[in-house]
């Protein structure tokens, strides 16, 4: 299934430059999933309907999203958009920013336990 198939004009140009201009901890997150767990992989700045989401391992039908503080007033909308994402198959990860950043391993070691047959 390509997951770029009926998106808006533009919607690839926008994930592009989302890709080539990631927060710290989207960055720091990307490299830690690589390098702690490269059995699978991981696309970043992916479209799944009408949304976008961080990361997507699609063998594993995961999703990480990376909130930043912006997100406190958007619950409704995350909420909604959480829901569409498990309609459709997906399992959905929230970490904030400062989650990330400041206890990586934690982090890492919770996607670990939702991966089938991580390496831990």
């Amino acid at each position: 299934m390509r997951l770029y198939q009926n998106q808006p004009a533009g919607t690839v140009d926008q994930l592009r430059a989302l890709r080539r201009t990631p927060t710290d901890a989207e960055k720091r997150l990307r490299e830690v999933l690589r390098e702690g767990l490269p059995s699978y992989k991981w696309r970043f700045q992916v479209p799944i309907g009408p949304y976008r989401v961080d990361f997507l391992c699609f063998s594993e039908r995961l999703v990480i999203e990376v909130d930043g503080g912006q997100h406190a007033e958007a619950a409704e909308y995350d909420a909604a958009r959480t829901r569409f994402l498990e309609s459709e198959g997906y399992r959905v990860l929230r970490f904030w920013n400062h989650e990330v950043l400041g206890n990586t391993d934690g982090v890492v070691a919770e996607v670990a336990r939702h991966l089938k047959g991580a390496d831990q």
